[in-house]
């Protein structure tokens, strides 16, 4: 269908009005006098966070995308929703999906404003030509996002935008037949977890990926994930029998001999754990299946009180995970072991995911650490933030600035201990968020944890991760965890994503015909 045809012949007598009504004039004037001043305010904040940042950009390339990422800071202090409506009243744009595109789309719709408010609205009003954004201004940044992508995660073949990235289990190593597999059914890219196996291992796999490259005559980016300081539960003084009520305490000690004699007590695998236990800290063991209060500390022991657990019981097991939200724990993100890996890592992998990176500190060790493993000026891998912590996600514009002005950046969304850390009803807001200053900073971002896992674990989906696969279609990558059933998962994702790209590009509705009630 002809669209403009149509609305012309439904109104054939209609004219354009050679002015906007009085009462629209004068909306127009008012917020006109209001974005005008909130550009002025965001013009001040952006420039004086670049002050600081441009520093540390020694990627030229990436400074205009770190430029509009202080833009989109700056107006994301203000609170926008009472101008929304008026402007959409006006017929313009709410600037709900500027994120690519800040200072555009703010000029776009001010040049606009003086345009229906007319010679009230000062010089402007009068000429607005020169105001106007080139068009390349809004298409530029979603170009730069894409190529970005594809030179990460890989250029896909034909299909969905979003590329799906895959973790190898350790069988991998002696199976091409299922990396074959998973590239034929649209696996883009891979995930190899460094804290399990060893380089030999790795060697294989990546010799597997490689092969199926040339059988399939496209490239196959791997990403290798540093372990990164490991919070578990080390020892338990029952083994792990006893099963926890809501109301029963246990203790967390240095050794298992300095906790009390009658209590089930258990040790933790990093030392700064029990050292960041104070009275009233909260506890979350097992990704989250039990929660405990801090109700007593004294040297080298803490007395807790399980406040949640499952209802039939919840076992406290040596290698559980262990979290402590809100606490501070300043750890550095690089271990020994990570160091070890790294000898490999940097000549072999496309992509180093970063656990539990929180400062640009963090970022600083990690890419000093990559240089000094290789020859001067020799290329290095991407790096891919993982985003497990509330102290990163807080940090996170400053360690896309810190690593994206040296390497390629991307931003994984760990959604595992991010929302054990900041809590699973703040998960769906804050994983939206991530999203927004990723495509204002112009950096691909990964949606990870848990996606499919009822299919890829055994064999069929649930409704509810139906749903939250077509939502990750938004990011530029998904990833699938290892399971018997993820040959198909990759065949079944790949088919809602491209169902998706139909409805959705980012945040914006793309109006493609609908199929379910056609005439």
């Amino acid at each position: 269908m002809n669209v403009s045809a149509k609305l012309t012949d439904d109104q054939p007598d209609a004219a354009l009005p050679v002015a906007a009504p009085p009462p629209q004039q004068a909306l127009a004037r008012g917020l006109y006098a209001d974005l005008t001043a909130l550009r002025a305010e965001l013009v001040r904040q952006a420039d004086a966070r670049m002050a600081g940042w441009a520093p540390a950009v020694r990627d030229l390339e990436f400074l205009p995308s770190v430029e509009n990422m202080a833009d989109w800071l700056a107006l994301r202090q203000a609170d926008m929703t009472a101008l929304q409506a008026p402007l959409a009243s006006l017929g313009l744009s709410t600037l709900g999906r500027l994120d690519g595109h800040v200072r555009a789309s703010l000029d776009a719709v001010i040049a606009t404003l003086a345009v229906i408010a007319g010679d009230e609205a000062g010089d402007a009003g009068r000429d607005t030509a020169a105001v106007y954004p080139a068009a390349c201004a809004f298409s530029d940044g979603a170009d730069l996002l894409t190529t970005r992508r594809d030179a990460m995660f890989g250029a896909g073949r034909g299909g969905p935008q979003t590329r799906i990235m895959v973790t190898l289990p350790s069988e991998a190593a002696s199976d091409q037949r299922l990396i074959q597999a998973l590239v034929r059914e649209g696996a883009d890219c891979f995930r190899i977890n460094c804290a399990h196996d060893a380089p030999k291992v790795w060697a294989a796999m990546i010799g597997h990926i490689r092969a199926a490259e040339a059988e399939f005559g496209r490239r196959v980016p791997v990403s290798m994930d540093l372990g990164g300081p490991k919070f578990r539960v080390q020892e338990v003084s029952d083994g792990g029998k006893h099963r926890f009520a809501a109301g029963d305490s246990f203790a967390i000690a240095n050794r298992l001999k300095d906790g009390p004699a009658a209590m089930v007590c258990a040790t933790l695998s990093h030392g700064a754990l029990l050292a960041a236990l104070v009275p009233g800290a909260e506890v979350s063991v097992d990704d989250g299946k039990i929660w405990a209060r801090v109700t007593k500390v004294k040297a080298g022991q803490a007395v807790l009180e399980v406040t949640r657990a499952p209802a039939k019981g919840g076992r406290i097991r040596p290698g559980k995970g262990v979290n402590l939200p809100g606490a501070d724990l300043r750890v550095d993100a690089l271990t020994p072991d990570d160091l070890s890996a790294l000898d490999f890592v940097v000549q072999h992998a496309d992509i180093v995911a970063y656990s539990f990176v929180q400062t640009v500190e963090d970022v600083r060790a990690l890419i000093a650490g990559m240089q000094a493993r290789v020859e001067p000026g020799a290329p290095l891998p991407a790096v891919l933030l993982k985003i497990e912590t509330p102290l990163g996600l807080h940090n996170l514009p400053d360690l896309i600035v810190e690593a994206g002005g040296v390497l390629p950046v991307g931003v994984m969304i760990a959604r595992g201990d991010l929302a054990v850390e900041i809590g699973f009803d703040r998960l769906s807001e804050i994983q939206e968020e991530i999203l927004w200053l990723c495509e204002a900073a112009q950096v691909p971002v990964v949606w990870a944890t848990q996606v499919l896992e009822g299919m890829v674990k055994d064999g069929q989906a649930s409704r509810a991760e139906v749903t939250d696969a077509a939502m990750s279609q938004r990011a530029e990558c998904v990833m699938l965890n290892k399971g018997p059933h993820v040959v198909a998962a990759v065949a079944f994702l790949r088919g809602i994503l491209g169902r998706m790209d139909r409805h959705h590009a980012k945040k914006s509705p793309r109006l493609g015909p609908l199929q379910v009630w056609r005439g």
